[in-house]
């Protein structure tokens, strides 16, 4: 499924990759992992989750006593505070790595947001999303890692820390097959196990990281890694990362 990058690069400096897919298919993991090759290669990079706030939507539902964010704001209130919040998230990743003169690793980018519109049927807010998101100069390189829903939610309900249902990851994977960009983004099998996914990547990313990755059997350097699908967000980050 990976698709080469040869004859896009044109030996020009890495200045933003993002990484995008459904939830459980391992952004957070292989963009942290992402962030530190690229510093060890010479490449200062910083990390960036540009969440747009679903989650911390569903824990202030469920504490008010509804059952998700959908049901306390509305479809419509959930689309438009998540495409906010992602608009912002991104907006001060750019500025902060145009100050900095690092790359950005982006986790998650604008179609993200254009497919969580589609998956919650909520096509007429797409147009206003694309109108926001369209000021952002594109990254580089746009990496969708692509997973079998059905492995997504082992996953997620092994990281215990949230929950989705089945009918929403199938969902959110077609929204993402279906966006105009599709053809543009470099499909990466994200079905194996961490490592197996990062070689993937390196592999479509040669001019930045030449060479084969180092093996982490024995844990990266100092001893900190987020497990696979995103879960140890509060460990530290590594590559100057940023939440």
């Amino acid at each position: 499924m990976a698709r080469s990058l040869r004859g896009r690069r044109g030996g020009a400096r890495l200045r933003a990759v993002a990484l995008i897919g459904i939830d459980g298919s391992g952004k957070t993991t292989q963009a942290h992992r992402l962030a530190e090759a690229l510093t060890a290669a010479g490449h200062a990079a910083t990390y960036h989750r540009n969440a747009g706030g679903r989650r911390w939507l569903g824990r202030l539902a469920q504490r008010l006593g509804r059952p998700d964010a959908q049901r306390l704001v509305g479809r419509d209130g959930l689309l438009a505070v998540e495409s906010v919040l992602r608009w912002l998230a991104i907006a001060l990743a750019l500025l902060s790595c145009l100050v900095t003169g690092r790359t950005a690793v982006m986790d998650r980018w604008s179609p993200c947001q254009y497919a969580s519109i589609r998956a919650h049927g909520g096509q007429r807010w797409e147009r206003l999303a694309r109108a926001g998101y369209r000021i952002f100069p594109a990254p580089r390189v746009t990496i969708l890692l692509s997973v079998d829903p059905a492995e997504a939610y082992r996953r997620i309900e092994r990281r215990g820390t949230d929950h989705e249902t089945m009918r929403w990851l199938t969902s959110a994977a077609t929204a993402y097959r279906t966006l105009p960009e599709y053809p543009s983004f470099v499909v990466v099998d994200a079905n194996g196990t961490p490592d197996e996914v990062s070689r993937r990547i390196r592999a479509h990313l040669t001019e930045w990281l030449p060479g084969d990755p180092p093996s982490s059997t024995g844990g990266p350097p100092g001893g900190t890694r987020p497990p696979s699908g995103g879960a140890g967000r509060g460990d530290p980050l590594p590559a100057q990362a940023r939440p």
